[in-house]
């Protein structure tokens, strides 16, 4: 019933290597905006279910509410902590890459996009490095 049609090879995986810094540019921005969605999701899905007894004041003061105990039991996994640097690196990597496409949009450094771009990863390793300590040794909750 349906016709073969030959289109060639389609997946041609050799082709990322000829990709600018644009187009990675492009693909990071798109992966890292995915990533905040789904962040985004499952923060409100974790932190609607642990809200179930807010009225109960007693229990928020002494801190054994299901919410207080629940972020303590997420914050005491060394997992999460590891997931909240990555989480950092990519909030900030969409920040600065945000920063960057609304000064080329706007024409400021049209002719330095990949510098700009090279400059938003270095930036988003720094500060994710110089935030790592924080992240692993944790600050009082």
């Amino acid at each position: 019933m349906s016709q073969s049609y030959n289109r060639g090879l389609v997946e041609d995986f050799g082709r990322w290597k000829e990709f600018s810094a644009g187009m990675w540019a492009w693909i990071f921005h798109k992966f890292t905006g995915w990533i905040l969605i789904g962040y985004l999701f499952t923060h409100i899905s974790v932190l609607s279910t642990s809200l179930g007894a807010a009225g109960n004041k007693a229990a928020i003061m002494d801190e054994t509410d299901i919410y207080t105990t629940t972020l303590q039991g997420l914050e005491g996994l060394f997992l999460i902590r590891l997931l909240e640097i990555g989480l950092l690196a990519v909030a900030v990597f969409h920040i600065l890459n945000g920063l960057r496409l609304l000064m080329v949009d706007l024409g400021i450094g049209l002719e330095a996009q990949d510098k700009s771009f090279y400059a938003s990863l270095v930036l988003t390793g720094a500060i994710t490095v110089a935030s790592v300590p924080t992240f692993l040794t944790g600050v009082g909750i």
